[in-house]
């Protein structure tokens, strides 16, 4: 999406060229708008979903493997936080205010808002090419130079190219196709074997884990995992350029520097 604004030639003075004039004001959309949709959706979703997850968490925040678990059960770990119930031996002297109602409404709530977003942006990928142009990694991305150089990179914290804002790097590509297709999926399947209704019906969904509690246990250490992933995409996108990199997932579109970048390229 290019615009081309009017330019006034002074008398005697030649007329810029028309490539030279584009170079000046070209506005190019880097996101769809069904892309910035879900992302914006999913962020507020998880957002959600991090809240009431710890407010359900520190109901009890013991973790067992296996089918069973309880206070009278020896844990797998626990995590050295007071508890909103006073059953629960944590070492503490107190116990946190109990908000187990509202946070587990919202929680599911949010979570299946995550589920058919996830589906739809899934479907639009595939259909789209959006998966084949802009996730999926090139051959000559995966080799070692090329991983070597972007791996050094973003120890370094360097500021990524001009380039990288119209084009994800390798190991963001890798990192968005883990998350995707990875840690989300089994966010959601360890979610749905927690679900006594879900598992009624499907109860290969907790088997096949070992157990409800083992669930639970996978469902945590997958949530922390996303965590860190918001943690580290957010550090990349202060360093990239926090403005331009919002405006283009709010408007779709990029300006200025980058915007010239393509045109020469």
């Amino acid at each position: 999406m290019t615009s081309l604004e009017s330019v006034r030639v002074a008398p005697g003075a030649s007329a810029p060229s028309s490539a030279s004039v584009a170079t000046a004001t070209t506005v190019t959309l880097r996101h769809s708008a069904l892309v910035r949709v879900t992302h914006w959706i999913t962020a507020l979703c998880f957002l959600a979903l991090l809240v009431s997850g710890i407010e359900i968490l520190i109901s009890h925040p013991r973790f067992y493997w296996g089918e069973t678990g309880n206070v009278l059960t020896t844990p797998l770990f626990k995590l050295p936080v007071p508890s909103s119930r006073n059953l629960v031996p944590t070492g503490y002297g107190y116990v946190l205010p109990d908000q187990n109602g509202w946070s587990r409404y919202l929680h599911f709530q949010a979570a299946w808002t995550v589920v058919l977003t996830g589906l739809l942006y899934a479907i639009s990928a595939l259909f789209t090419g959006h998966l084949r142009k802009n996730l999926l990694p090139g051959l000559a991305d995966l080799s070692w130079r090329s991983l070597s150089t972007t791996i050094s990179n973003h120890l370094r914290f360097a500021r990524p190219s001009e380039a990288e804002a119209w084009s994800y790097n390798v190991l963001q590509r890798l990192a968005y196709l883990f998350v995707i297709f990875v840690l989300f999926p089994l966010v959601i399947w360890t979610g749905l074997a927690m679900s006594p209704s879900f598992v009624s019906a499907v109860p290969a969904t907790v088997t096949l884990l070992g157990g409800q509690q083992s669930a639970r246990t996978i469902h945590f250490f997958v949530s922390v995992f996303l965590v860190l992933f918001l943690l580290v995409h957010v550090v990349m996108i202060c360093l990239a350029g926090f403005r331009s990199r919002m405006r283009a997932m709010i408007t779709g579109q990029v300006t200025g520097r980058a915007a010239r970048h393509t045109e020469r390229t």
